[in-house]
């Protein structure tokens, strides 16, 4: 079994009094050892995480990510940074805490840190681990494994695996310095691509990604991005202007109108300085309305038809996810019908997905879009998103105090 030098305990961001009251305890806790597999090519393998990030922001646009830091946990972002291979976390602030997703609490699953992204490095082989080798760079995210063996599996869609194991919720999250992962469903991270971008890839982009691949639209369309000015909707802004397509961003705050500026955003409508939204959209959007909306913040689920305005054939993307059994997207079948409206939910991106975004990194087309904070401020940066204070992402870095 091949490995470096580890100590006997890790740092981790452990989750104290879950549910509405929640906070972020950083404590040392043991080092997990990697296991064998039942078949030759899979195992897992121990990574060092560099850097995990805090939740997108939770505004009145974006707060989706509460869910799994209450009752759910989060993924990792692995990546080789220094030499003594201490890692650094990106908070995701919904993972599990909340429990407003419906699903167990989760030290009822044996989980004690939230976060599911994150990125670090390879610091031990375990048993028929093939193709892996101490000191590389690789990315934790969302779904921990999925079983390689059903027709979703088989089809390129193992976001919807059946049988998927979640970080943050089933498996530890990101919040730990040292990680296990499988190594048949690690992500590589490529040379060029700093682990502060790595990191958020691993959920976000990746998201976005698959959605703007559901969605079907194509370069020259314009596009609305609800909340995009937090963690997850930027990274949609940035890929769809990579695609050729023309990003329209829905928030409030000079920060975020900057933000969004600055990585690819044609317009930034703040929507506590237009008193109708929908009608500045439409005439942004060529004077007909949007071809696609895609929803990272479920309080604009109520809005997103209207931003379509007058065009045919317009798509609604369901990426964020409201507390359970809050939100009902109705509207009257006429409206789709004559509008050639589809409404298409999308989950998690896909192993091809992260490896797609992390590329666009690499190319330069998606920067970074995080601030980073050393582990004695966990805490306090969790609470901040929280209260929905951050344009972007909080990336926690387990080599600064």
């Amino acid at each position: 079994m091949a490995t470096e030098q580890i100590p006997e305990k890790g740092l981790a961001g452990v989750c104290v009094n879950e549910g509405p009251e929640f906070k972020v305890e950083v404590q040392e806790v043991d080092i997990p050892e990697p296991s064998e597999s039942n078949t030759i090519v899979a195992g897992e393998q121990l990574l060092c995480l560099l850097l995990t990030h805090d939740y997108r922001e939770r505004r009145a646009f974006d707060s989706s990510q509460l869910h799994w830091i209450v009752y759910e946990r989060r993924a990792l972002h692995v990546g080789k940074r220094r030499t003594d291979h201490k890692v650094a976390r990106v908070l995701t602030f919904a993972d599990g805490l909340q429990n407003d997703w419906a699903v167990p609490p989760m030290s009822q699953l044996g989980t004690k840190c939230a976060g599911h992204e994150g990125a670090g490095v390879v610091v031990k082989l375990g048993p028929n681990v093939q193709g892996w080798e101490i000191g590389d760079r690789a990315g934790i995210k969302p779904l921990w494994d999925v079983c390689h063996n059903c027709e979703h599996c088989w089809n390129g869609r193992e976001n919807y695996c059946q049988k998927g194991v979640y970080t943050g919720l089933v498996a530890e999250g990101t919040y730990r310095q040292y990680l296990v992962s499988p190594a048949i469903y690690t992500s590589r991270i490529p040379e060029g691509v700093p682990d502060e971008v790595a990191g958020p890839i691993m959920c976000s982009a990746s998201t976005m990604h698959r959605a703007l691949i559901d969605s079907g639209l194509k370069a020259g369309d314009f596009v609305v991005f609800p909340g995009g000015g937090g963690g997850v909707g930027i990274q949609g802004v940035q890929l769809a202007k990579a695609m050729g397509m023309r990003p329209i961003v829905i928030d409030s705050g000079e920060a975020k109108s900057k933000l969004s500026k600055e990585l690819g955003a044609e317009e930034f409508v703040d929507f506590k300085e237009h008193a109708d939204v929908a009608a500045r959209v439409k005439e942004v959007a060529g004077g007909v309305g949007a071809h696609g909306v895609l929803v990272t913040a479920y309080q604009a689920y109520k809005d997103s038809f209207s931003y379509l305005g007058d065009r045919i054939g317009g798509k609604i993307m369901c990426i964020a996810l409201p507390p359970a059994g809050t939100v009902n997207l109705g509207t009257d079948p006429n409206f789709l019908v004559f509008k050639n409206v589809s409404v298409i939910g999308t989950l998690v991106g896909t192993m091809q997905d992260t490896a797609a975004a992390l590329e666009y990194a690499r190319r330069g087309l998606l920067k970074g879009i995080s601030e980073v904070r050393g582990v004695s401020r966990f805490d306090e940066s969790v609470q901040a998103l929280r209260r929905g204070e951050v344009a972007g992402r909080i990336v926690i870095d387990f080599n600064k105090k």
